[in-house]
Order: structure tokens, then C-alpha cells, then sequence
């Protein structure tokens, strides 16, 4: 049948009138995907599918295009009266100025209180310290009171958190939704960098580092990091962040974007295994005591076998490479202590794991150069330090438990991991003030990619792997460099598929000639312990508060 005006018939189509105001009003369609359409997040705009009753109603597992945010009815009431007083649920917390609140959805203020209850548990039992987040984690609610950018790389973080608790996928595209508005939000806030936005720029820049999943974006925004800590020395003690600023002084400077690395020598190779070793004793040593500690035993078997996996693989080499060779231990860096503070608080035997985990992270420093400290060390040392302070503390007393006295015994590896990690430190900052000063990097934004749209719909996670754990689509191979298939340990996989079994060679794109590459037979419940509650990766269900 012939069209208006004798042109060809239109194609029949269904007209939907549940899209979106902001698609209304730009005359386009609406793919009507919660909890925020694909244009908005395209463009880095607000959607109004977030302030939607249906958006905003606890999740349901019958509701799988909403995110899993993990509600519980004591937390939905207890936001239901955050919204109509407008009083933050933790004074504790100290938080000044704080946001305004009701300008907030309910869906984004079930993010703040995840990260701030976790955070106030974390201040009532005197282990703030002991992590590596929750000491800063009310200063950045305090930055985010006046830059909504900031706000935004809160949520992102909260989001990543919970989509790692629960394996949602829908959870990990909201943390993208609010990474995005942040990145933008930090990019302008860098074009017009002053002494009134810099405590902002340094917490986003932060945030958004500590929540990278490729090598790039990370180095990125680390090396504006250093860029911002350097233009912040004049007024260094009028900021937030005094104590973190006076302390990433005392790191040498690096290179991060530097894609290449360096041949690894037979007698390097040969260090890299002696200390690999002298992990491996370290943490044999103390399963013993861990019979009665059935998830801190849990932890401690996953970490020994990362390690047998860094044993058998190829030496890493190139930052990318390096990058995904660490990704799960700097993953559990985050998330591993506040669970097991969580369920044990004040116990001994929880400072002892710990220690081991920030350890190995120092004493693999070394081997992983190319992305220097910055990538976990950095973040491991201040949290290790008050773990070997409490232990000094109550090895002085006159009488103290066994337990305690095991983990005295057993504490020499942290020690001296923090005691050598120090030395090594000392020397390389000897070494930059003997150099003449090099040209400071720019913050390099232009790395990053601002279009999330492409990141949410490229990525097909497994049903039994966490979406926070998998790497972005966004990959980067090093000029000269073949892209072929990687190793499942390499490259963090997306499915379990393949995953379970059979002889299969850990291999790197840049193939060492000191080391020829080794089979063994990988176990598909290396990573996963069969957790009640769809929790991944030996993830602990912890008590109703922090969730």
C-alpha cells in the first residue's frame, strides 16, 4: 500500500510510552533498560528511571534488569527515614560539611549507606586502620558535599562492591553508569584545576584508580594522581587529605604508562622464584593454626594457590601483562579484610591472615615493576604497619594468650617484608634526587574511555564469575605484540567455560626466553568455595549491617 503522498508504505511498528523524559524530549527511542537507559549513559546525563518507584523498590531476583543492591527491610526503613530527615544514619562518621541528602534517589543513597556502614563498623572496633579504604572513606563524603563528580565515584565504588558480593551484572553496569558521570565530571573538574577543587580532583582521582579493570585507565589515573599530590604542595597541610599527601611524597616517581618491560634474566627469574618460595613457607606455616577458621582459612588456601599460579607462569613483563597477573590480589586488598574484621573483631588470628595477605603484597613488589608500587604495595604498607604495632603491643604485656603468642612467632615474614620494602623505597628516592628533574606527565585523560555504553555492552559475564571481576573490553596490545589467545589466569575470564580442567599452558603475550612455559592442570574451585547466598570467590556473608 502506497504512502502519503505516493511514496513507499512506512513500516509497521510498536510505539512504547514507557521510554524515558530525556529520550522524550530528544525525540529518540528509548531502549527503556533500568536502572538507566543506555542513551543517558551515553551522553553522561541523569536518566529519570532512577527516581522511579519501580527503581527504587528493593530487588528482587524475579527482577533481573534492576540492580542487586542487596536491600534487607531494616536498611529500606532506615533509608525511607534518611530521605524524609535528611539526617546521614552514621554521626559517627564525622561527616562535615555533609551532602544534601534528599537531593539524592533512593537507589543512590542505598549505595552511600553500603560503604558507610561498612566504614562506621569499621570506626566502632578501632580497625579502620587495618584496611585500606574505610580511614578515607568520610573525608571523600565530605569532599563530595560540594562536587557531585565526587559523589558519583563513590557510588561507582559502592556498586562495584555489591556487584562483586552478589555477581549482578546489572549491579556492574550501574557502577559503569556512575564511573562515567564521574570521569566527566573529573575531566572538567581538571580543565579548571584550583586550590578549592583540588582535594575533589585528588579523592575522584582515587576512587576511580582503586576501581580500574584495564591497565590503561588505571595508569592514567594514577599518573594524574601524582601530577595533582605535586600541585598541592604549597597548600598540602589546608587539605583533607594532609596525611595522604605527606605520605605519597615519600614515593619514588614513575612511569606508568609505559607499556613495555624488560627481559627478565635467568638469575632475576631465579630471585623472583626464591621469593615466591619464602611466600609459599610462609603461608604453609600458618594453616595449621587456621583449623577453627574456616573462612580465613578459605582465604589463605586461595591466596597460596595465586601464588602457585605466579610459580608456574611465565615471568610477567609488559604493565598490561603485570596488571592482569595482580588484578585478583589487589582485588582482595579491598574487600578481603573488611569481611574478616566483620566476623571477628579484635581476633588475633584475622591480624595474622591479614598480615600475610598485605606481605605477600610487598614482597611481590619486585617482580611486577613495570606498574611500580603504586598497583598494591602502596596501599598494603600503612594498614600492615598497625597490624605489626597492635602485635609489638601485646607481645610487651606480661601475659598474653597462646593464639597470641603463635602469632608472634609467625609474624617475621610481615616484618620483614615492611622492613625491606622500606629499604627498597629509601634507595629508589635516592636515587630521583641524584637525577636531574624530569618532565612531570599530564594527567593524560585522552587515555580514557568516557563512552561506558560500549563497556556494558561488550561484556558477557559468566554466571559464576563476578562481574567486578572481570577486566574492561577496552584492552590495549603493545606495538609489536601478536594478540592470540591468553592464558584463563591472564586474562581474567568472562565464562567458566573451558575452565574446569585438562593440562593447559599459563603463557604471557611476551614470552620470556629464561623460562619456558610450564603445564598444569587448573582447578576450577581455585576461586570458588561453593559460598552460601550466590556469594563469589570465598566472598564471607557478613553480619546485616553491611549490607
Amino acid at each position: 500500500m502506497a504512502g502519503p503522498g505516493g511514496g513507499p508504505s512506512r513500516r509497521s511498528h510498536t510505539k512504547s510510552r514507557k521510554g524515558c523524559k530525556t529520550c522524550k524530549k530528544r525525540h529518540i527511542r528509548c531502549d527503556e533498560t533500568f536502572p538507566q537507559c543506555r542513551n543517558c549513559t551515553k551522553h553522561q546525563v541523569r536518566c529519570d528511571y532512577l527516581d522511579s518507584p519501580s527503581a527504587n523498590a528493593p530487588e528482587s531476583p524475579k527482577s533481573p534488569q534492576q540492580a542487586n543492591l542487596l536491600w534487607t527491610a531494616e536498611i529500606e526503613a532506615t533509608i525511607s527515614i534518611w530521605q524524609q530527615t535528611d539526617e546521614f544514619p552514621f554521626p559517627e562518621l564525622r561527616v562535615y560539611p555533609q551532602p544534601l541528602w534528599r537531593a539524592y534517589s533512593k537507589s543512590e543513597l542505598r549505595l552511600v549507606h553500603h560503604l558507610s556502614s561498612i566504614t562506621n563498623e569499621m570506626f566502632r572496633s578501632q580497625t579502620s586502620r587495618l584496611t585500606t579504604w574505610t580511614d578515607l572513606m568520610p573525608k571523600f563524603l565530605s569532599v563530595a558535599a560540594s562536587h557531585p563528580f565526587v559523589m558519583h565515584s563513590i557510588l561507582a565504588f559502592s556498586a562495584s562492591h555489591l556487584a562483586w558480593i552478589s555477581q549482578s551484572s546489572d549491579t556492574r553496569n550501574l557502577a559503569f553508569h556512575h564511573g562515567s558521570i564521574a570521569l566527566k565530571g573529573l575531566h572538567e573538574a581538571i580543565a579548571n584545576f584550583s586550590k578549592a577543587n583540588s582535594d575533589a580532583v585528588l579523592a575522584s582521582s582515587l576512587l576511580l584508580a582503586w576501581q580500574a579493570t584495564e591497565w590503561r585507565g588505571w595508569a592514567s589515573l594514577v599518573t594524574g594522581t601524582k601530577t595533582v599530590i605535586s600541585a598541592m604542595q604549597p597548600w598540602k597541610h589546608e587539605s583533607l587529605f594532609a596525611d595522604y599527601i605527606i605520605e605519597q611524597g615519600a614515593i619514588p616517581n614513575q612511569n606508568y604508562m609505559n607499556p613495555a618491560g624488560s627481559i627478565v634474566t635467568p638469575d632475576v627469574r631465579r630471585d623472583q622464584l626464591a621469593t615466591i618460595q619464602l611466600i609459599q613457607s610462609s603461608l604453609q606455616r600458618i594453616s595449621p593454626y587456621l583449623t577453627q577458621y574456616e573462612q580465613e582459612g578459605k582465604w589463605v588456601e586461595q591466596l597460596k594457590a595465586h601464588i602457585e599460579k605466579l610459580r608456574i607462569s611465565n615471568p610477567p613483563q609488559g604493565s598490561q601483562e603485570q596488571f592482569q597477573q595482580l588484578y585478583y590480589l589487589r582485588k582482595w586488598l579491598f574487600w578481603v579484610p573488611i569481611s574478616l574484621l566483620a566476623a571477628r573483631r579484635g581476633d588475633v588470628i584475622v591480624l595474622l591472615v591479614l598480615a600475610h595477605f598485605y606481605a605477600t603484597a610487598l614482597a611481590l613488589e619486585p617482580m611486577f615493576s613495570s606498574i611500580g608500587a603504586a598497583f598494591c604495595a602502596n596501599l598494603s604498607l600503612p594498614p600492615l604497619e598497625e597490624i605489626i604495632r597492635i602485635v609489638g603491643t601485646l607481645q610487651s604485656t606480661q601475659s598474653y594468650s597462646q593464639p597470641t603468642q603463635a602469632v608472634v612467632l609467625m609474624m617475621d615474614f610481615p616484618r620483614d617484608q615492611a622492613s625491606s620494602y622500606h629499604a627498597r623505597r629509601d634507595w629508589l628516592l635516592q636515587q630521583d634526587e641524584q637525577l636531574e628533574p624530569t618532565h612531570q606527565a599530564s594527567y593524560a585523560l585522552d587515555t580514557l574511555n568516557l563512552e561506558f555504553e560500549s563497556q556494558i555492552a561488550q561484556c558477557s559475564y559468566g554466571a559464576s564469575l563476578s562481574p567486578a571481576f572481570a577486566p574492561s573490553p577496552l584492552s590495549y596490545v603493545p606495538s609489536g605484540v601478536v594478540s592470540g589467545q591468553t592464558s584463563p589466569y591472564l586474562e581474567v575470564p568472562r565464562s567458566m567455560d573451558g575452565f574446569g580442567g585438562g593440562n593447559v599452558y599459563v603463557s604471557s603475550p611476551l614470552e620470556s626466553p629464561a623460562v619456558a612455559p610450564m603445564a598444569y592442570a587448573q582447578d576450577e574451585h581455585v576461586y570458588s568455595f561453593n559460598m552460601p547466598m550466590g556469594y563469589p570467590s570465598g566472598f564471607v556473608a557478613t553480619p546485616a549491617v553491611w549490607t
